[in-house]
């Protein structure tokens, strides 16, 4: 009873954090033009340390927050991540849940996974820790991305006045510009985090 109290406090922490990190400029770091969203690295830690159970509750907490911000202080492009919010002709609904949900939700399993995978081939785990940033960063920016494409794609592009036929190259240059400087940033604040918060929450659990 004990160690769950404790894993049920440790998750609530990681989810303060998260919280924190939406609601403040701190989720948002500049790299070179664009902006790297921290919020998705509590997932991550999460999912590493505590397991994948915990890393999907605390994505589904990411996937909740950002339904409440794009309903409650929309962009243009809100509709794609609430279904609660539409402009004009752009109309959320139901898949725009599904964007929101299921690759947040997938952040933390996956990193968790690549952890520990890797893991077995580098008992430092340094690059266990880089390799599960990079991968629970990427499974939010393309499967977000893609989910975008196929369930919004007129749509998305009637907002973002470009032609439908140019909007898989506007993605891939999403994923390039704004997914990859991101992911890079995951991977090395993972590692930092992780390392100094694994053996805190080994010896607490105990």
């Amino acid at each position: 009873m004990e160690n769950k109290t404790k894993r049920m406090v440790l998750i609530a922490l990681f989810a303060a954090v998260e919280i924190m990190l939406a609601l403040t400029p701190l989720g948002f770091i500049p790299v070179g033009v664009t902006r790297a969203t921290t919020v998705h690295i509590p997932v991550i830690l999460g999912g590493i340390i505590l397991g994948p159970g915990a890393g999907a509750l605390l994505g589904g907490l990411f996937g909740m927050i950002s339904v409440a911000i794009n309903t409650f202080s929309p962009t243009i492009t809100s509709f794609v991540f609430s279904p609660f919010y539409s402009v004009g002709e752009f109309n959320g609904n139901i898949y725009s849940l599904l964007i929101a949900l299921v690759p947040r939700i997938l952040i933390g399993v996956t990193a968790y996974y690549t952890f520990q995978a890797v893991k077995k081939l580098d008992k430092s785990s340094v690059m266990a820790y880089l390799g599960a940033g990079l991968v629970g960063s990427l499974t939010n920016t393309i499967l977000v991305m893609g989910g975008i494409y196929i369930f919004f794609g007129q749509s998305y592009a009637a907002s973002k006045e470009i032609a439908f036929e140019a909007l898989f190259g506007f993605i891939m240059g999403v994923v390039g510009i704004n997914g990859i400087p991101e992911a890079i940033v995951a991977a090395v604040i993972t590692l930092a985090l992780g390392k100094a918060l694994a053996p805190i929450v080994a010896r607490n659990s105990n």
